[in-house]
């Protein structure tokens, strides 16, 4: 089996540095060829000298991509068409990860019933939230953080993994396409998703995805990321993106379906998770609440938005790759 980690970056140079180096002591069996892509998505600080410093120590391990046009879905897929391995790894350029991380995390891929693994994503040792944040439960917030801890047990998962740890047979992404370049994030805009959206696509599909409780990866929680205002944002952003993700809803009486879209965000969820928020005791409950009522009005924006623009019809559909029967064609 042949493995390429595919790490892409954006202006982190300083924490570029922690995970290139926590990749790097990888210990994997002799009969694995891996590398690292370093894709660089236009970054303005010192991220290419980083990235050459390590492609200069491990040459032939590591090796360096530039992709201009902004956003990270770009990048991620510049890596993969760029990658000639039938495995792929995902890790972000803010975290560090165990090393066996990689062996354990596409060890399960040597089995056809799975295309991808998602792996374990913890939070620094000691971390320890604030009181109204709830981490497990039904109140659980803590994919907001990153995080994404499913027990200690591996099973077959029913949910998409998170794009920072996370692998999949590179025919995957032949058979269904790759990332969605409106999904993901990119300067002036926080709209995420794209790596949930493709997971979902490929359930969605009938492919059957693992989860690796000993493929570790550990995640920074910034103290900017624990603030409320934090929280809020991103639901609303993910409101948003749940929208886009989704195909337009058909006309009914020549009224766009758009519109009764929000008349049923509005009937469904929004009214009751309105008065769960203003009148729940409980703080993590309380909170939870109000940020899915930001997320309705993040969704209610994104549908506005398309009205305006006259979108109402048709999906964005993903870019492709091209398998290696059409290249060689």
């Amino acid at each position: 089996m042949n493995v390429s980690v595919i790490l892409c970056t954006y202006n982190r140079c300083q924490s570029l540095r922690e995970a290139l180096e926590s990749v790097a002591a990888s210990i994997l069996p002799d009969s694995i060829d891996w590398e690292v892509l370093i894709v660089d998505n236009n970054s303005s600080d010192r991220t290419s000298d980083v990235a050459v410093d390590y492609c200069r120590r491990y040459p032939g391990q590591f090796r360096y991509i530039f992709e201009p046009r902004q956003g990270k879905s770009h990048a991620l897929n510049s890596g993969i068409r760029e990658s000639k391995a039938s495995v792929l790894a995902f890790m972000d350029d803010d975290v560090t990860v165990e090393p066996d991380w990689l062996e354990n995390l596409t060890a399960p891929l040597r089995d056809s019933t799975w295309v991808g693994v998602g792996g374990r994503i913890v939070p620094p040792f000691g971390f320890s939230p604030p009181a109204w944040l709830a981490l497990e439960g039904p109140h659980d917030l803590g994919g907001i953080l990153a995080l994404f801890d499913k027990g200690c047990e591996g099973r077959e998962l029913t949910e998409p993994p998170f794009g920072t740890n996370m692998s999949f047979r590179k025919e995957t992404f032949e058979q269904y396409g790759l990332f969605r370049p409106d999904l993901g994030p990119c300067p002036g805009s926080e709209i995420r998703g794209e790596d949930t959206e493709f997971g979902r696509r490929v359930l969605k599909a009938g492919s059957r995805l693992w989860y690796e409780p000993s493929a570790i990866v550990h995640h920074p929680v910034p103290d900017a990321r624990l603030k409320k205002e934090y929280f809020l944002r991103f639901l609303y952003d993910h409101g948003r993106a749940s929208i886009r993700e989704q195909e337009r809803p058909p006309q009914i009486l020549f009224i766009p379906g758009l519109y009764f879209t929000i008349l049923k965000i509005i009937v469904r969820t929004l009214l009751g998770r309105t008065i769960s928020w203003l009148f729940s005791i409980d703080s993590r409950h309380r909170f939870q609440r109000k940020c899915m009522v930001w997320m309705n009005f993040g969704q209610i924006a994104e549908i506005l938005q398309f009205i305006s623009r006259g979108n109402v019809t048709g999906d964005n559909q993903p870019p492709r790759l091209m398998s290696s029967k059409e290249n060689r064609a």
